[in-house]
Parts: C-alpha cells; sequence; structure tokens
C-alpha cells in the first residue's frame, strides 16, 4: 500500500463504548464524509478521509485535520468550506480563516 500525499480527518466525536456525544457529531460532521470522498475522487487529488475518535476542539467544532501539514479547521459548516479547504490544499496552501492551531 502506497502512502496518500494528504490525509483527512474529521472529528466524529466518537467516545469510548461507540457514544457519539461531542459537538462534531451533533452538528453533523459525519454528513460530510461523502462529500469529501467524491471530491478527492472528482480532483485525483492523492488523499485519504478518515473519521475519527474526538479530537478535542469542541468548541471549534464540526474539526478538519489535513496532514502531514498539521492544517487543523474548525467550524465547518459547509461543503462550500470544504471546496476552499481542498481547492487551497491543491494549491499548496491553507485556508487561514478556517484555521483553529
Amino acid at each position: 500500500m502506497e502512502k496518500p500525499k494528504y490525509h483527512i480527518f474529521v472529528c466524529a466525536s466518537f467516545r469510548a463504548g461507540g457514544d457519539p456525544k461531542g459537538v462534531c457529531h451533533k452538528k453533523g460532521a459525519l454528513e460530510f464524509l461523502p462529500y469529501i470522498e467524491n471530491e478527492i475522487l472528482d480532483r485525483g487529488l492523492d488523499a485519504q478521509v478518515t473519521s475519527t475518535g474526538c479530537l478535542k476542539g469542541c468548541d471549534h467544532g464540526p474539526v478538519m485535520v489535513v496532514y502531514p501539514q498539521g492544517y487543523w479547521y474548525g467550524n465547518i459548516e459547509s461543503e462550500d468550506m470544504i471546496d476552499q479547504i481542498l481547492d487551497a490544499l491543491e494549491d499548496g496552501g491553507s485556508v487561514k480563516e478556517f484555521l483553529i492551531a
């Protein structure tokens, strides 16, 4: 298996015991997963998307993290925001106004 150039993590708020209680889950973060996956494929982006347990960024949820760059994005509320993040990634940068860390 080849390592992807980018790895995108989307907080799904899962906690021990499998109980999704956090902000990201409640704000629909999981609904973004198919959209992100389709955009990755449509753009031919060498990336993988993964849902995660709680990333402890509840004050900024939904949270999305891009590695290896280490970009932490918060308050992801629309497909348009995701498009902007993926556009910036393709251009080798970030969307500064969405960064939380």
